[in-house]
């Protein structure tokens, strides 16, 4: 929800948060925003992210003050098994913060669509719950986006901390991913970013439910500032977001966005059918001009092997996008609120 415009700044922590878990009391902010100001909505994909919650949400809150709008903290608990819910519905208690518990865990990109969802501000902000994505730099983006850009994203400066493999594997994707000259998606940019209204409502408008967002924030478009920055450490915890988590993803954007891996299988068919054909010719118009008898039992046994493994691959890849309509044409929700917490802004939509 958005913070009242009648509201003072908050002076106490949430009272349902233990003592040594609460932020220090705030003084009255010398601001109070008018009727009829901008707002801004700040989502939050979370699993099992309680710890580095204590640590941002009281941070956000105070940058969000500084930027003397309305505002709103969404937090959308993605099925955690840890105490991330507890410590959002506990922040619930004070105006401008709501929390969207998932019924289990659907995977960021739902959470981030459920979040998008529930949000009302005229801006939008995306931002990981690890304290990686640094709210300092909220301020920049709404700079720009006052100032006309409709999107901001965050984009890595250098990927010297990942592994020689996932730099590889990042490098190959991008350069996939955008071999059609229809969009590009931005090269190491994530979900950090900053949307204005009409580029929110264009993204829900979206209805499929395979969804891989930073292609979708690539496909509506709209006038974009790209703005460097080098992600944090983890405050707590670790990642989970493995390599296998990653190919899934890189799978899905792919076959989301790109028709080429189809179209591959028809030309190494074809690259392939000529040249067997030209041979059987051959051997054919050799024995029947010649009498040589056909040999090379074992080069047969190999070619067969090879061949059925050329189609069992291609039959992989019409796989993958046969999945994809199958879950499609299923029709099942992206995903399923169990609870939500905080109010909605002055018209008092939950």
């Amino acid at each position: 929800m958005i913070s009242p415009t009648n509201a003072s700044r908050h002076s106490r922590a949430p009272a349902r948060l233990q003592q040594a878990e609460a932020p220090a009391p705030r003084a009255a902010t010398p601001f109070t925003p008018p009727t009829g100001a901008r707002s801004i909505s700040c989502v939050i994909p979370c699993f099992n992210e309680a710890a580095n919650l204590r640590h941002l949400l009281p941070l956000l809150e105070d940058i969000l003050w500084a930027t003397h709008m309305r505002w709103e903290i969404i937090v959308v608990d993605d099925g955690s098994t840890d105490d991330t819910a507890a410590v959002a519905e506990a922040w619930c208690e004070l105006s401008g913060f709501r929390c969207i518990s998932l019924s289990r865990n659907f995977g960021k990109e739902a959470a981030l669509t459920a979040g998008l969802a529930a949000a009302t501000g005229d801006a939008v902000v995306l931002l990981d719950g690890d304290l990686q994505h640094s709210p300092q730099l909220i301020h920049t983006m709404v700079a720009q986006w006052v100032a006309g850009a409709e999107v901001v994203y965050a984009v890595r400066e250098e990927r010297s901390d990942e592994s020689r493999f996932k730099q590889i594997g990042s490098r190959l994707f991008y350069s996939l991913v955008n071999s059609s000259d229809r969009f590009a998606v931005p090269k190491d940019a994530g979900d950090f970013r900053l949307m204005d209204r009409k580029v929110v409502d264009a993204l829900m408008s979206l209805p499929e439910r395979s969804r891989f967002m930073k292609g979708l924030y690539a496909w509506v478009g709209f006038r974009a500032v790209a703005l460097p920055y080098t992600p944090a450490p983890r405050a707590e915890g670790r990642s989970t977001f493995n390599a296998r988590r990653l190919v899934r993803l890189a799978i899905d954007g792919l076959t989301a966005f790109t028709t080429w891996p189809l179209r591959m299988v028809s030309v190494v068919g074809l690259l392939l059918a000529l040249p067997a054909f030209g041979y059987g010719a051959f051997v054919a118009i050799d024995h029947l001009l010649f009498g040589n008898a056909v040999s090379g039992w074992t080069t047969i046994v190999v070619s067969l092997m090879f061949f059925i493994g050329i189609q069992m691959i291609s039959t992989g890849i019409v796989g993958e996008y046969i999945a994809r309509i199958y879950e499609e044409v299923k029709g099942r929700p992206l995903y399923v609120v169990r609870e939500e917490r905080g109010t909605g802004i002055e018209t008092g939509k939950p």
